[in-house]
């Protein structure tokens, strides 16, 4: 539209970006879109940092911030037609858009096309390269389709990847939940190790034998107190990781925790099924794949059957007992399905329980809103269980390693230690 100069033309009122998103959010909430309330905040600083200054670059930024499912977007786009295409003016530098009051029926939706692309007409004589997740338009349906479903792709895969069961991700989403899961961080509290090291403060404990050795180099008294602390350490990491048939929709992903947590947390890492295995040394190698296939070579058990009383009585006595166990944080991957009678389990986690600082079972079978922990090997375990997480996503991943720290939700399940029936455990 051509621009009067003889008369100034009326600017649309500048609008606040967090007031408009405020309200757009309100708006998309009562027509039934589920957005929670921190997508306000994060569509603000969006128009912040980047101001609309055309319908189209509005629509995507909203869209972009706010969708998060393919399924959404028909719900989105009436509400952003009924909200802002009756009376949409072109905005300031610096503003966005003036929101208009809906109307009465919402006229026919168009979806405006990405700002920057191009229409393809007839006319065109030049060559222009395809772009990465255009959205432009295209006189086929299919093309539509296509630009649709990459722009969406585009917009909602990280959420979509943190919030789906592993059991329920494609072959190419699983690879890509095993790299983030490898790089999650795991750190474990910190305890006081035996050795000291020299403080000047005279609030630290007297070091003994190093007054006496300065006294001796000097061959008089003490010219000196001298004062040590003892270190800091991070408490030793055990990861026991279930791969029988049962647990195979997220061995996985769990096998690819236990190589990030080796490679960078130093963690001790085993698998078991019908037997156990050691994978310290096979998983720390650097290229997850390779990591990956090590493991599966070296436990030829891989997706049968599960034993657990079997596997941690071996863990307890040929590692645990030595020194892997004690005092640290063990982390079990089950879903507690086991062939053995349920009180072998609870004599087993009895004893790891007298070793170990803290003991977290991860079960994904947990994230199902009826689950009850009703089956023999869960039941008889989770007494013994200082926390119960599911794990089931990268998300829920997330309590897992709250966990780990100590600060995560405790299971409040640890009967067995209310009625007195296991002694104190070594710290």
């Amino acid at each position: 539209m051509a621009e009067n100069n003889s008369a100034a033309p009326e600017r649309p009122p500048r609008v606040e970006a967090a007031a408009l998103s405020a309200a757009f959010v309100t708006a998309i909430r009562r027509a039934g879109l589920a957005t929670s309330p921190d997508r306000a905040a994060r569509l603000a600083e969006a128009l912040h940092l980047i101001p609309p200054t055309q319908l189209e670059q509005l629509y995507w930024t909203c869209r972009v911030v706010l969708v998060s499912a393919r399924e959404q977007v028909p719900l989105f786009d009436a509400v952003f037609a009924a909200v802002f295409r009756a009376n949409a003016e072109t905005a300031q530098p610096g503003s966005v858009a003036r929101a208009a009051a809906p109307p009465p029926a919402p006229e026919p939706r168009t979806r405006p096309a990405a700002p920057g692309a191009r229409e393809a007409g007839p006319a065109a004589g030049t060559h222009r390269p395809p772009g990465v997740a255009s959205p432009g338009r295209d006189s086929s349906a299919e093309g539509r389709r296509a630009d649709r479903e990459a722009v969406l792709a585009m917009v909602s895969a990280d959420e979509h990847l943190h919030e789906t069961s592993f059991a329920e991700l494609s072959a190419d989403e699983v690879g890509e939940v095993r790299r983030l899961a490898a790089a999650l961080q795991l750190a474990t509290p910190l305890r006081l190790s035996r050795r000291t090291r020299t403080s000047a403060h005279s609030t630290a404990s007297l070091d003994v034998r190093a007054t006496v050795r300065a006294a001796r180099r000097s061959g008089t008294d003490a010219p000196l107190l001298l004062y040590a602390r003892r270190r800091e350490q991070r408490r030793k990491l055990v990861l026991l990781c279930d791969v029988s048939g049962s647990m195979e929709p997220y061995a996985q992903v769990f096998v690819s925790l236990l190589q990030g947590a080796v490679t960078v947390a130093g963690a001790e890492a085993f698998v078991f099924s019908t037997r156990l295995t050691r994978l310290t040394r096979q998983l720390a190698l650097r290229d997850p794949d390779q990591a990956l296939a090590r493991a599966a070579v070296s436990a030829p058990d891989w997706a049968s059957g599960t034993r657990i009383a079997e596997c941690l009585r071996r863990f307890v006595d040929e590692h645990g007992r030595r020194g892997l166990a004690r005092g640290a944080v063990v982390v079990v991957f089950s879903d507690g399905w086991a062939y053995e009678d349920p009180e072998q389990v609870a004599a087993q986690m009895a004893r790891l329980r007298r070793l170990a600082h803290r003991i977290i079972w991860v079960n994904p079978r947990k994230a199902a809103p009826q689950y009850q922990p009703l089956v023999g090997g869960m039941a008889a375990a989770l007494p013994y269980c200082d926390a119960f997480v599911s794990g089931h996503s990268y998300r829920a991943l997330a309590e897992l390693a709250a966990a780990i720290r100590g600060d995560g939700p405790q299971s409040g399940q640890r009967h067995g230690r209310a009625r007195g029936k296991e002694p104190a455990h070594a710290n």
